[in-house]
């Protein structure tokens, strides 16, 4: 093969998974640090405590929480861009079971579920929004709903959908895939949360352990079945 057919090959496999993963990552955490500096250490409180309380903190805190909500939404988009290169790539691979388009469906329902609640959490920091507590804390509810455990099911989905077809035909070391297997299964289990409100602690462990191993997913898939050593 030439080198410009090299070049052209390398370039038709899109966006480098491993970077839009870094950028998904880094947008979330950074509206988490810029909630907490723009509103002076606090957070958005869990929709399960008092109507005062959770929507005291937007009344109060209403630009932090636009803020960090405009970052959330960026979040979402490379998010969703991940899962769609990642799918190319799967079936580039000769990936011909059903994992890659059950990680296909995930990845875009946690980019979409994402956004939702990013754009329900910028609804409530509007002041005729705050002024109205009950009003605000019902929002509280849809958006941890979203963003929460509906947004971490389906990023074990998509950590599945890739981990499962990467352990079967030893795209990825195993023990990196088992991770990621642990990881979805942990992020399933969230959905608890609806009805065991201690199982809360699941959310953040399927949120940030997934995003961290797609991160590393990434970078270690390979672009072909030939060359498994030719990483992204």
């Amino acid at each position: 093969m030439s080198t410009h057919a090299t070049v052209s090959a390398r370039a038709s496999g899109g966006p480098h998974p491993g970077i839009l993963g870094l950028v998904s990552l880094g947008l979330l955490i950074g509206s988490l640090i810029s909630m907490a500096v723009l509103s002076g250490g606090g957070t958005i409180t869990s929709p399960f405590g008092d109507t005062d309380t959770v929507a005291g903190f937007f009344a109060d805190h209403g630009f932090a929480a636009r803020f960090a909500s405009m970052l959330q939404l960026g979040s979402a988009i490379p998010l969703g861009i991940y899962a769609a290169t990642v799918h190319a790539r799967q079936q580039r691979l000769g990936i011909r079971v059903p994992g890659p388009n059950i990680g296909l469906f995930g990845g875009t329902a946690a980019a979409i579920l994402l956004a939702v609640s990013a754009i329900i959490t910028w609804t409530q920091s509007q002041p005729v929004v705050s002024a109205d507590p009950a009003l605000t804390h019902a929002l509280a509810y849809v958006s941890f709903a979203a963003g929460g455990f509906a947004h971490v099911l389906g990023l074990g989905l998509l950590v599945a959908g890739i981990a499962v077809p990467s352990l079967l035909l030893r795209l990825v070391p195993a023990w990196f895939a088992w991770i990621g297997l642990v990881l979805a299964v942990l992020a399933e289990l969230s959905f608890l949360t609806m009805v065991v409100e201690p199982l809360q602690f699941l959310i953040p462990i399927g949120r940030f352990g997934s995003l961290i191993w797609l991160v590393a997913a990434g970078f270690l898939l390979p672009r072909t079945r030939r060359h498994q050593g030719d990483r992204a």
